[in-house]
Parts: structure tokens; C-alpha cells; sequence
């Protein structure tokens, strides 16, 4: 049985990867539980681990992967969700690794150069390489492309320096998306998007990077983050 809180954390960091392709962070956490300090949310987040519903991976920032759900969030009939990981540690289930690839599909996205995460650089460019990714990662409509990250910038969010992100193209976004974002028309920036007041907030996910705060005509979103593929 999990408590009250336990099961509300559970259902806000499912809900934000499902949302933005990664865990939020403990920061959010704390703001979406109305906790006083972080060391709540360490403890909860330690509570979930040793029950078995979250695992949390070594050596990378940031980064939870649910591993189960209890029923009451399995049968919440939450519209328009599809998982998007393949469950384990079911004995009946067929192993990852014997899945046959010739059931997998894959689509081949133009990769569109480098992405700042850090400093804005030059604007996307013309994708003359591709990259394949597993059609799952896309999800249904619109069109999709690749970059590389370079800078650090994002780190907390999961997305580190050399990581391949996944973009479905789009112009619009909400307060918390993770989008590419053009300053000027012409430098380029991964970040967490937010709008008030005819301004629009650039936010790193790294504390050495400071937020931009830019007029809402200087800034064009261009996409939003879908996945991430690292290599090791």
C-alpha cells in the first residue's frame, strides 16, 4: 500500500514523462506536493524505490524510469494515453532482446545539426544526415527531426551534452514544454518554455545557467522535445 503522498508523487512524475519524455524535477516535485523542502521528496522518491514502483538510474542526472503502477493509476482511464516502454521483470512476457526487429517500426528523421543547451548557436540547418528512431517514439500526426545537444545546460532534465533529441515540429507550446526555440531568427536553444505577460521565459535546467527573459516577438518556437536517444 502507498500513502497518500506516495501515490500523488507517483502520479506527477508518470504524468510529466509521459508529457515531456522526462522525469521533472525536484524542484517541480516539491511545488506539485506543496512540500516545505526537497528532503520530503527524497524521502517519498526512496519510499517509491523500495516498493519497486520507480527505479532510479546510475549515473545520470535526474533520470527515474517507472517501473509499475499501482491499480488505482492503471484503471484511471486517462484519455489519449498509450505506454510507450516495454514493461519487464514478467516472467510470461517475452524478453526484450527476442523481440523480432522485423515487428518494430522505424522511421529515418533528417538530423538538422546541433541544438545549444547552453548558449544559443546557429539556427537549424538543412539535415543532409538521418537518424532512425522507433516509430513508438513519435506518436500519432505531425512531422519530426533530430539534433544533436551540445552545451550542458539541460542536465537536470535529463538531456546531456552528445544526446540525440527527438522534435515533432510544431509552433506552439505550453508553460513547461522543453521545445527548440529561435531567438532573432537566427540562434537556436533548447529550453523549458514559459509565457506571461508578452514575455517569453527561456529556462535551463542546470543552476549555473541563468533564465532569458525575451519579448514574446524575439522568440519562435519551432518544435517540441518527443524523445532522446543516447549512445554509450
Amino acid at each position: 500500500m502507498l500513502t497518500r503522498k506516495q501515490l500523488e508523487l507517483l502520479d506527477f512524475i508518470h504524468k510529466r514523462i509521459q508529457r515531456d519524455g522526462v522525469p521533472p524535477s525536484f524542484d517541480e516535485m516539491k511545488e506539485a506536493l506543496d512540500l516545505r523542502s526537497k528532503s520530503g521528496i527524497h524521502r517519498l522518491i526512496t519510499a517509491l524505490e523500495e516498493r519497486g514502483f520507480i527505479r532510479r538510474l546510475a549515473h545520470r542526472a535526474r533520470a527515474i524510469e517507472i517501473v509499475k503502477l499501482p491499480e488505482p493509476l492503471e484503471n484511471s482511464g486517462r484519455a489519449g494515453f498509450e505506454p510507450r516502454v516495454i514493461k519487464g521483470d514478467r516472467p510470461e512476457q517475452t524478453p526484450p532482446s527476442a523481440i523480432p526487429l522485423e515487428g518494430l517500426g522505424v522511421s529515418d528523421l533528417p538530423l538538422m545539426g546541433r541544438i545549444a543547451a547552453g548558449q544559443p548557436i546557429e539556427a537549424i540547418t538543412d539535415g543532409a544526415q538521418h537518424v532512425s528512431v522507433p516509430e513508438t517514439m513519435l506518436g500519432t500526426g505531425g512531422r519530426h527531426y533530430a539534433l544533436e545537444v551540445k552545451g550542458d545546460s539541460m542536465i537536470d532534465a535529463g538531456i546531456n551534452n552528445g544526446d540525440i533529441v527527438v522534435i515533432r515540429e510544431t509552433s506552439q507550446a505550453q508553460n513547461g514544454d522543453i521545445v527548440v526555440a529561435q531567438v532573432d531568427g537566427y540562434e537556436a536553444t533548447l529550453k523549458r518554455f514559459r509565457k506571461t505577460d508578452g514575455m517569453i521565459a527561456l529556462e535551463a535546467a542546470n543552476p549555473a545557467y541563468e533564465t532569458r527573459l525575451l519579448p514574446e516577438g524575439q522568440v519562435s518556437v519551432q518544435g517540441k522535445l518527443v524523445g532522446l536517444i543516447r549512445t554509450y
